[in-house]
Formats: structure tokens, C-alpha cells, sequence
């Protein structure tokens, strides 16, 4: 595996590179076999490139649909009105280079990225910068026995859905276009080692299948660091997916998406929960197998997070929770269910700057 080494020298631990060359100029990382993994998120995994904090990447992904198919990609897609010309070739040799680990997911994963610097106990922040098309083309599929509705199915169901990106829309079906905002569905840091085989399906802690349909061009993700230089993976790319991703996919496909990577010294360590940010909302996180547990522990991160950042006691902070703050379903189809809080930056009269204006 060729390791793609950048010396750029780069503050650790502060956000000064926001709006820099630095931070634009953006390092192409591709999806050839050698730099990607199936199904899983491993810890001890060489890293396929090395960056400074603050420095930015040019991610090549690859959707797991067509992938992971016995027909290969090409005739998967094929079926769907989709010009073989247009089937990606680094899609085709993942399929037949790299394996799954028995136990691990579907998705295909790029990386890992090691942040020099980043040690246990900090906290990585990944800014999207901007989130690219590499196909016209993504797939919704589910069976019977998945999604929240087990039994609506009698067979496997896939529709091929055609993207119109001058127009910004996906062509669902005659006279139906769903608005594009593309958004990484996974993205994690590696999880503690030691803990055996991670299937990339679950999320945790250390961030991953999330789904969380805010994490579009402008946000940012905080996750918490277990292994030294973080070891970043993203994949599960989706260009538009509703709350709950109830039929257990959105519009799959691939992407690239621009991210920069800032290294926060020793802020990791009081996180119990993955946590983002965009130019209108703080974002809490709370995850359980239970999604009435997954509620609670996005409640219980609001109101830590109000207490923490903003200062308030604990009744204030409960009670804001309760009048300002909107919880919603990120996914309830991962086995580990996902809960979100949107809490609005327009309700504080003391503005922090933030790195994106819309």
C-alpha cells in the first residue's frame, strides 16, 4: 500500500486555517482498493495518508449499492438505464479486490487519514467544505424483514434514481424530484482497539453510520479521538435521505466530499456523545439500541451541552431543552438507533463566529 505522506507544517489544536490556502487547498485521496475497506472500521489499519491539522482532503467514495451485488456493478446498473461508461472503475476492482470480514456491513469505506497529532483524549472536527457528485446516478433498496416497516415487502426492492445535478434535484419518478443535499453517511474516527471487529452498519461513539442528513456543505462533526492520529474513515455517501431513513437506505452513491480536519487538544475527553455544528443550529447526538433511550440521551446531551457551553443550571438548561430545542430521528434502521437535537444559535444573544456564512 503506497502511504501518501504531507509535511505541510500546521498549528495543532486551533482553527486558524479557516479560509487559508491551506484549508482550500485540497488533497486528493482516491478509492482504489488499496485505500479503501469493506463492511468495517478497524483500528489497526496502516493509514493510506498522512495530513497536519487543518489541512483539507478531496475524498473519492463509493456506494456499497452495485458493489455488493453477485451481477457486478456494471449489470446492476445496467438495468437501471445506467451506461456501463458510467459505472466507476475503481467500484468494479473494489468488488473483486477487497473482501468483507465475516460479521462486518455493506458499505465501502476511504481511509483511514492520519491526523499527526491527534492523540486520545482530543477531539477531531471535520469541516465539510464542500460535498461533489461522482456519478448521475443512486440506488434506494430494501427487503422484506428490514426497514421499520418488515412486512411492507414481499421481495428485495431496488430502484435505480436517475440525478439531474444542473437542476439540483433527483428524478424520482414522473413528476416527482426530490431537492439534492448530499451528505456523508458515515464518517468516524477508529474506535478504541482492542474491541474486536467494528461492523461499519452500527454508529457509536466514534461517530460512523450516523445518517445524519445535516451534515452537508457548511457543518461540521465533532468526535471524540481513541488512537493516536484519529484514523478517519468516511463512505455511505447519500445525495438526499429523510429523517429516520425508514426503508433502511436513502439515495446511495458516490461522492466526494472536501473535508478539513482540525485537531482540538484535550477537548475529547469529556464527550459522551459525537456532536456537530452548522451556521444556524448546535447539534447533539444520542445513540441506544432502544430509540426511546437514544431520545433521552440526546435530551440529556442538550441539556449538558446548554450547562457546559451556555452556562446555565440544570433547570434552565431542562426547561430551554423543552421550549427551544427540536429532537428529531436521524435513522432507526442500524441496529444502534440515532436521535438528534437541533439547537438554534439564534435564541443566545452572545454570537460566537462561526467558519461558514451561508
Amino acid at each position: 500500500m503506497k502511504l501518501q505522506r504531507i509535511t505541510v507544517v500546521a498549528a495543532i489544536g486551533c482553527s486558524l486555517f479557516a479560509g487559508t490556502a491551506l484549508a482550500q487547498k485540497a488533497i486528493p485521496l482516491t478509492s482504489v482498493p488499496a485505500n479503501v475497506v469493506r463492511g468495517h472500521i478497524p483500528s489497526d489499519r496502516a493509514p493510506v495518508l498522512k495530513i497536519q491539522s487543518g489541512q483539507t482532503v478531496a475524498i473519492d467514495t463509493i456506494s456499497h449499492q452495485g458493489v455488493s451485488t453477485p451481477e457486478g456493478a456494471v449489470a446492476f446498473f445496467g438495468k437501471g438505464g445506467v451506461r456501463p461508461e458510467d459505472v466507476l472503475p475503481d467500484a468494479i476492482a473494489v468488488q473483486k479486490e477487497v473482501a468483507i470480514p465475516q460479521g462486518g456491513g455493506t458499505h465501502v469505506l476511504t481511509g483511514p487519514i492520519y491526523i499527526e497529532g491527534a492523540e486520545p483524549g482530543d477531539m477531531l472536527e471535520v469541516r465539510v467544505i464542500n460535498v461533489e457528485l461522482r456519478v448521475p446516478y443512486g440506488v434506494n433498496a430494501s427487503n422484506k424483514g428490514t426497514g421499520l416497516l418488515p412486512a411492507q415487502l414481499d421481495a428485495p426492492m431496488y430502484r435505480v434514481i436517475h440525478l439531474d445535478a444542473k437542476r439540483n434535484v433527483a428524478l424520482f419518478a414522473p413528476g416527482i424530484e426530490v431537492p439534492l443535499a448530499p451528505f456523508m453517511g458515515i464518517m468516524a474516527v477508529a474506535p478504541p482497539p482492542g474491541g474486536g471487529m467494528t461492523s461499519s452498519r452500527p454508529p457509536g461513539m466514534f461517530g460512523g453510520n450516523l445518517d445524519l442528513k445535516q451534515l452537508t456543505r457548511g457543518a461540521s462533526l465533532y468526535l471524540p479521538v481513541y488512537n493516536n492520529g484519529a484514523l478517519f474513515y468516511t463512505g455511505d455517501a447519500h445525495t438526499a435521505q429523510g429523517d429516520g431513513e425508514v426503508d433502511g437506505t436513502a439515495i446511495e452513491t458516490s461522492l466526494k466530499p472536501t473535508l478539513q480536519f482540525i485537531v482540538h487538544k484535550g477537548k475529547g475527553k469529556g464527550m459522551v456523545a459525537p456532536r456537530a455544528e452548522n451556521a444556524t443550529h448546535y447539534i447533539v447526538t444520542g445513540l441506544d439500541k432502544d430509540l426511546n433511550l437514544a431520545l433521552k440521551n440526546a435530551v440529556q446531551a442538550a441539556v449538558d451541552f446548554l450547562m457546559q457551553e451556555k452556562g446555565l443550571d440544570a433547570g434552565a438548561a431542562y426547561a430551554l431543552a423543552s421550549i427551544a430545542v427540536d429532537f428529531r430521528i436521524a435513522e432507526a434502521v442500524n441496529l444502534v438507533q440515532g436521535v438528534y437535537g437541533m439547537i438554534p444559535k439564534n435564541i443566545f444573544k452572545e454570537q460566537k463566529d462561526y467558519w461558514f456564512k451561508p
